[in-house]
């Protein structure tokens, strides 16, 4: 049986006015101006207004994208540097729309949960605090006082500050996430969950593990002059579309470049650069050379073959292939991973990853005659069961050709979130390591605790029974970006308080606490105006470079608080007079936080003036220099086995994704235009011929289980698509088949949901 579903937790089930056409092979073009330009104007923005508010877009003196954290180029473009998702991110953000009281006084939260995660977003900008009282269905208007007053008092009447968790959205600036994790650590607890802990967290890890940073080695410039660029797991053409512009300039300069993803998206099959008129006309640029269609979860497999046909070509080209001395000189472990391999069947693995030998042995000659080769990754990497083994696994291949820590070759993780690789290095993370916990001791005066806190599946664990009675999120949409969403919607329900900072209404809002208080924010384009006159903030991009924010807009409502401001209230109200800090003081100017800051966190010494430099400072990366910080001072190779990947008679291999028109849980539209889908969501791509054989047809109406652990989930109504996806392989959107992914099925070391690799049934809807 189905466990009891919470109200409001799922997007209503209906699609009335889904079609489906032919997918694109080419990204961008002419299509994404129009895109961006009606997004912008669904929003409430003439065109001057949206050229006005994109032209300072990714600007040095104006406020970085709210979407991912692609770097940006030193000759970045006037005016147009962003990209159709990035202004899809900026008309959300600084929309003319209002969700004020009176909105709520007409909604009751029955009436917004039969409402779409579009049609929420739609209505407009959070204006003042509110408050859902026990056994209310309406949301009510209260003063910022009184709001910080009821969330100090739940806080202070804890049994232990372990029954607290801070939740972080990976857009919070550096400046709110210091501030954050400082008060958090005051306050007592290390219940720091934050998105990594559902996307990247597999790649800090297995990075960790083998190179000592968690983060790229590489830099923009070293994409630019890149001989082999290898793309897996990942749809830069909706996630990262700057990155294509990255990729077409080191096609430019003579790069090849090889796509592995179980999907053909249109992004890495081809670009037009909407910003070139000759490209507009010529048709642009084809990004892959070669296209291997892995199967889902078949990485490991295939990246284990591709190695044993290196050894091959060694054995015939001694000295040629593998870089004997950065292997002996620079890591250890290179005679076991060698051994592994030579006892491994290639054909075996070929069969496991869905790959022909003809189509792996053209990537190893693109491979053999390059000495420079980045490999870039995403999600649909780090989110298995297996995820910081892939990751490690793409190690073992860099380093047997000594391709990390030259220019033009190493580590490419791309990040989603515009910050979250900052947010990381300020110090939000469930596990900090010693060193940062005595610094923080060394530099505030007081011991913060020791004891590892909950990442995100302990603690909605933590939740659901009880262990944790108030959850607080700094940004972010908690139910929608995480598993096994009854779960955790029933864990939210089980908290004597929620309580949301966010700039927009979002249906996390909608599943309660006994008491729910959502607190509006400033967004990243407003001003943000304090004693000392409008602040700026910074962020820290996927390429490890530090550089400065500043909005300009006017804001959605004079009264709206900054995230930093927030934590500032907070810590004032909760800690009171046994205080490390004099918040208030500190955000009457910001560059007393990052002051701060500097004396706190390596390599952020003379914050401030490195900071007001154009395009700001690049953080020191050892991996990136052959300084590795691990306990032997070198890289490690390792043994990852490849995953069994048998499937039960009549199941399917799921993996989530998100549309064109989504940027992580934002849903921005209903159309997904790369592959074709206009006016819904709930679909399932299937192939062809799985589809024959189950006897489904195209447009038919299934429902989508699983019974993981004991416990039946399912997902109903979901129309069936036919597309090129490897057999026994399917593809649904992400958060309307969250409901599937298991809470208990994790990526082993990193606890990273599984969400691109879930067990499922399909069968007629009832």
């Amino acid at each position: 049986m189905a466990d009891h579903r919470p109200s409001g937790a799922e997007p209503p089930e209906t699609d009335d006015e889904l079609v489906v056409e032919a997918p694109k092979t080419k990204a961008a073009g002419l299509a994404s101006i129009r895109s961006s330009f009606a997004h912008m104007h669904k929003h409430g923005h003439s065109i001057p207004s949206a050229i006005r508010i994109l032209g300072r877009m990714n600007q040095t003196d104006g406020f970085d994208c709210p979407g991912c954290a692609w770097p940006d180029p030193d000759d970045r473009a006037a005016l147009t540097e962003f990209c159709e998702n990035g202004a899809k991110a900026a008309a959300w953000e600084t929309t003319r729309h209002r969700a004020d009281w009176k909105f709520f006084q007409r909604y009751s939260i029955d009436e917004l949960a039969r409402k779409s995660d579009y049609w929420l977003g739609l209505q407009g900008r959070l204006t003042q605090p509110l408050m859902l009282r026990p056994g209310s269905r309406f949301y009510e208007p209260l003063d910022w006082d009184e709001a910080f007053t009821r969330i100090a008092d739940s806080l202070k009447r804890l049994d232990s500050p372990n029954e607290a968790l801070f939740y972080t959205s990976g857009r919070t600036s550096n400046e709110a996430a210091f501030l954050y994790q400082l008060f958090v650590r005051a306050f007592g607890t290390n219940n720091l969950p934050d998105c990594s802990n559902m996307c990247h967290e597999s790649s800090g890890v297995g990075l960790g593990q083998t190179v000592g940073i968690g983060k790229g080695s590489v830099t923009l410039d070293d994409v630019h002059e890149a001989d082999t660029i290898i793309v897996m797991g990942q749809n830069p053409g909706t996630n990262h579309p700057r990155m294509l512009t990255a990729l077409q300039k080191a096609k430019k300069n003579g790069a090849q470049i090889i796509a592995i993803n179980p999907l053909p998206e249109a992004g890495l099959m081809g670009f037009i650069n909407p910003k070139s008129p000759s490209q507009v006309l010529t048709g642009g640029t084809q990004i892959a050379d070669l296209f291997l269609q892995v199967q889902i979860n078949g990485d490991v497999a295939l990246l284990k073959a591709l190695m044993c046909l290196l050894l091959e070509a060694e054995a015939r080209l001694p000295g040629e292939v593998l870089d004997e001395d950065f292997i002996e000189l620079h890591t250890d472990g290179f005679a076991q991973l060698r051994a592994h391999l030579e006892s491994q069947d290639v054909d075996t693995l070929l069969e496991t990853a869905g790959i022909a030998r003809a189509d792996l042995e053209r990537a190893v000659e693109i491979i053999v005659r390059s000495r420079k080769t980045i490999v870039c990754w995403a999600m649909g990497l780090t989110q298995h069961k297996n995820g910081v083994g892939n990751i490690r696994e793409i190690v073992n291949f860099l380093l047997m050709r000594g391709s990390i820590g030259i220019p033009g070759a190493g580590t490419c993780p791309v990040r989603g979130h515009s910050n979250v690789q900052g947010d990381r290095t300020m110090g939000i993370h469930d596990r900090p390591s010693k060193a940062f916990l005595d610094r923080i001791q060394e530099v505030f005066g007081f011991d913060p605790p020791r004891e590892n806190g909950f990442n995100t599946v302990e603690a909605i664990h933590a939740m659901l029974d009880g262990r944790a009675k108030v959850f607080f999120a700094m940004g972010g949409n908690f139910l929608q970006a995480t598993p096994d969403t009854e779960r955790t919607a029933r864990a939210l329900e089980n908290c004597d308080l929620t309580v949301h900072v966010s700039t927009k209404l979002n249906r996390g809002h909608l599943v309660r606490g006994k008491w729910s208080i959502i607190l509006p924010c400033l967004a990243r384009s407003e001003v943000d105006a304090q004693a000392y006159g409008p602040q700026f903030v910074t962020v820290e991009n996927s390429m490890g470079v530090v550089h400065s924010s500043q909005g300009h807009l006017k804001p959605a409502h004079p009264e709206l608080h900054s995230e930093a401001a927030i934590v500032a209230r907070l810590g004032q109200e909760v800690l009171g007079p046994e205080t490390p800090v004099s918040w208030c003081w500190l955000i009457e100017n910001y560059d007393r936080i990052r002051d701060l800051i500097a004396k706190a966190i390596p390599n952020f010494e003379d914050f401030n003036a490195r900071v007001r430099k154009p395009g700001g400072f690049e953080l020191y990366n050892g991996a990136r220099e052959r300084d590795f910080d691990t306990e032997s001072g070198k890289a490690g190779f390792t043994i990852n086995p490849a995953p069994n990947l048998s499937l039960p008679d009549g199941a399917y291999r799921m993996m989530t994704v998100r549309t064109h028109d989504q940027y992580n849980s934002p849903v921005y539209g209903n159309d997904d235009r790369y592959r074709g889908i206009r006016g819904g969501r709930r679909v399932v791509f299937v192939n062809e011929e799985d589809m024959r054989e189950a006897g489904f047809a195209a447009g038919s109406k299934v429902d989508i289980s699983n019974d993981f652990g004991g416990k039946h989930r399912i997902a109903p109504r979901f129309t069936v698509v036919p597309y090129p996806i490897p057999r026994r392989c399917v593809a649904t959107y992400f958060p309307e088949a969250n409901i599937l992914v298991p809470l208990d099925r994790y990526a082993d070391g990193s606890f990273t949901p599984a969400s691109k690799d879930v067990t499922v049934r399909i069968s007629p809807s009832r």
